[in-house]
């Protein structure tokens, strides 16, 4: 019409979705960065206290008492102390292990259970080459694999049958695996803290793998954060420490109250996850349970159970998994929301593990398509003159450099930890690895959900998810 300016062409259908592609993208991108914020914030507040609590044992406890340590806190009276041992099908190892506890121990008064399986002679002949008095051979009832639980079971009544033979009672219960380097010091821990600790962790200190750098390495940066800082903080709020499965201590007197409320068995055997649901059992029963950090004098590094973990990625996506089914989601129905608020923000940061594995691979994908759009920028003219993705000044830049400095400090304590358990070269290393950690994690995730939907479609008791495991010294 006269007097009016024509209106402009429309955009070539290319531009249109261009532009469309590239709304999604700042959406996601939006949505990624407000989550992230939200888990680093809740990484940032478990640093802060943990450092918090550090410097202010540094300038009050410590400067008026002289640090403890496996020798002082010996007591003169040594309480009997059973070791549980589970092995299915562990014929390579569990002979190396036994030996080793047995020699290296120095503890007068201790006697291992070692659980085996009818259709495991290798086993057997395994733990009769030891050969030792304080080994018990314990036969399990049905042919294996039933599950870690059901096994830990039938010790536990071979310990109660035990006692009354002996007329004797154990003062604590230490659970460990067959393939297990048991610390010379860690009875004497175990009975300087308990029954006035219900729950004594030790550390576990994966052992590095020359020949699998990278999926067993990344063990070491895990558990030496994990173990010198979350768990740690854990006890200081009063929330329930879980039991690690291996260097965990019970008083004898809590494990049989647990035993009389669930019909003389202790562990649950439809549980994934029988030991991190055992802390959790211990909490709600009114008992204390510690991460405890004790050197042995002489040594560096604090009193603690090393061992190979997996050193492949499928058999480390199969562990994984097993704990991320078991705890973050199976936990949710089996626990629940115990009371306490310290209890339950752990149990939200136990259960927001799938959902961090799973923004990880998220994040990937985001970076992969804004390079392809960048692309799209250098060869399509037109798409040049799309907006920038995150303007300076935006809420997405803002959000962007926040998460760029959680990043930062998230990798500066895990490097720390590294450096302070496995020395320097093994903390330059747990930068790479933390890419391979994200993969192996987001992997583990979604194994998990598909273990999780079969448990909940079955109602058989999960089999024993054991990996294949190495003694020091053997070959891989």
């Amino acid at each position: 019409m006269p007097g009016h300016s024509p209106l402009p062409p429309p955009a070539p259908p290319l531009i249109e979705a261009l532009a469309l592609a590239h709304l999604l993208l700042a959406e996601a991108a939006l949505l990624l960065a407000v989550l992230f914020l939200i888990s680093g914030s809740d990484d940032l507040a478990i640093d802060l206290i943990w450092l918090g609590r550090s410097f202010w044992r540094r300038l009050t406890i410590y400067r008026r008492h002289p640090r403890a340590d496996a020798q002082s806190v010996r007591l003169a009276q040594s309480g009997q102390i059973a070791i549980l041992v589970p092995a299915w099908d562990e014929a390579a190892v569990i002979g190396a292990m036994l030996r080793h506890l047995t020699a290296t121990l120095d503890y007068p008064d201790y006697r291992v259970f070692v659980g085996l399986y009818p259709n495991d002679p290798e086993g057997q002949a395994a733990v009769a080459a030891c050969a030792d008095p304080r080994l018990q051979a314990v036969r399990c009832p049905r042919p294996g694999p039933t599950s870690k639980a059901d096994c830990l079971n039938q010790l536990w009544a071979a310990l109660a049958r035990h006692e009354a033979r002996s007329g004797r009672a154990f003062k604590a219960v230490v659970l460990h695996d067959a393939e297990d380097v048991v610390h010379a010091q860690e009875l004497h821990v175990m009975n300087a803290l308990i029954p006035r600790l219900a729950l004594v962790q030790l550390p576990v200190r994966p052992l590095a793998d020359p020949a699998s750098p990278w999926v067993s390495g990344h063990y070491l940066d895990e558990f030496a954060e994990s173990h010198a800082k979350d768990m740690v903080v854990r006890e200081a709020l009063g929330a329930a420490v879980p039991s690690a499965g291996v260097a965990t201590g019970l008083c004898r007197k809590m494990l049989g109250r647990i035993a009389d409320a669930r019909a003389g068995q202790p562990f649950d055997a439809v549980s994934l996850t029988e030991d991190y649901e055992l802390g959790h059992r211990v909490h709600a029963l009114g008992g204390r349970g510690a991460l405890v950090r004790l050197k042995s004098r002489g040594e560096r590094l604090a009193v603690a159970t090393a061992e190979h973990f997996p050193a492949d990625f499928d058999a480390a996506v199969r562990q994984k998994s097993r704990w991320l089914a078991g705890i973050a989601l199976a936990g949710w129905d089996r626990i629940g929301w115990p009371h306490g608020l310290a209890n339950r923000w752990m149990l939200v940061r136990d259960r927001k593990a799938i959902l961090t594995a799973m923004l990880g691979l998220a994040s990937y994908a985001l970076l992969l398509l804004i390079g392809l759009e960048g692309v799209v920028r250098a060869l399509v003219p037109a798409a040049a003159r799309l907006p920038e993705l995150a303007p300076p000044g935006s809420a997405l830049a803002a959000l962007l450099w926040l998460n760029l400095a959680l990043l930062g400090w998230r990798l500066l304590m895990r490097c720390g930890f590294t450096y302070a358990a496995h020395g320097a070269r093994e903390a330059a290393m747990a930068l790479p690895r933390a890419l391979v950690a994200n993969f192996i994690n987001a992997a583990a995730a979604v194994a998990a959900i598909g273990r999780y939907r079969a448990m909940r479609a079955s109602s058989a008791a999960p089999a024993w998810g054991k990996t294949s495991h190495r003694f020091p010294g053997q070959p891989a």
